[in-house]
């Protein structure tokens, strides 16, 4: 049995999300950590506790988002390891690369809450975008639109039956209004999420990975933006610089799982 652990990003959060994983050794201690690191009480805001009206309160902010789902997530990872489990395979969907990066061993907690701490400021602060997911749609009439209109782009190609834009608001609505599908559903988000419109967040974001060590993966890694497995730290490094400006390749992420005779997957 080959097994790959794969870890969600934002979206999959939820209030109390937190707590099923607050008896794990070392809990109390990673969310203080990343509760001193923000400047608020993250624990607190997963439990939709939060009431500092200078500061972001609400778990969907993305800026509380990303930290909490690393926070849940690294502990989860910590757990299947104090369990002797290990993968085979390791990727995550846009900051679950992140969580990905830590499950291989490329860098510690401590790091990836701070790079997820910078990462959520920047794409907050990257704003006047818009994405909408597409379900039920013709692949072909997807692509035609989006080559024909500047200012769109494929952001998650998640798979055959679903996929998100982003993009100009105007464009986007475009090409949403467009496709025949059988829903178009826009996102609450506040920027134009993996596409160039993320260019000068992206930039800044590199200068913040520059200067972070990355150790080479203990288990191959398939990035967002070139889905094939890698080990090399310094390359997994460039592959997340680019992350904010292409597109999350997802539909292509399981086909190489299935080609690397992967049978197993625990998110």
């Amino acid at each position: 049995m080959s097994i790959a652990w794969v870890f969600p990003g934002q979206g999959s959060q939820k209030t109390g999300m937190a707590d099923p994983v607050l008896s794990l050794p070392g809990a109390e201690e990673r969310f203080a950590l990343a509760s001193n690191l923000l400047g608020r009480d993250l624990l607190k805001i997963c439990r939709g506790e939060g009431s500092d009206a200078d500061s972001p309160s609400d778990l969907n902010d993305t800026r509380n988002t990303q930290p909490a789902l690393f926070a849940v997530e690294s502990l989860i990872v910590d757990e299947l390891l104090r369990q002797g489990r290990q993968p085979d395979l390791v990727a995550g969907h846009s900051l679950g690369e992140l969580v990905a990066l830590y499950a291989a061993g490329v860098f510690d907690a401590a790091t990836g809450l701070e790079l997820m701490q910078r990462r959520s400021e920047l794409m907050a602060s990257a704003g006047g975008g818009a994405m909408t997911a597409g379900i039920g749609f013709d692949r072909s009439q997807l692509e035609t639109l989006v080559d024909a209109t500047e200012g769109v782009v494929l952001a998650n190609d998640n798979s055959d039956a679903q996929v998100v834009i982003s993009g100009m608001p105007e464009q986007v609505q475009l090409v949403s209004t467009s496709l025949k599908c059988k829903r178009a559903v826009p996102l609450a988000v506040s920027g134009a999420f993996h596409s160039p419109f993320m260019a000068k967040a992206a930039a800044t974001f590199a200068e913040t990975l520059d200067s972070v060590t990355f150790r080479d993966a203990s288990v191959p890694v398939l990035s967002n933006s070139e889905p094939n497995p890698c080990i090399s730290g310094a390359e997994l490094k460039n592959r997340l610089k680019q992350q904010m400006t292409r597109g999350v390749r997802w539909r292509e992420t399981m086909a190489t799982m299935v080609g690397m005779e992967i049978d197993t997957l625990v998110e």
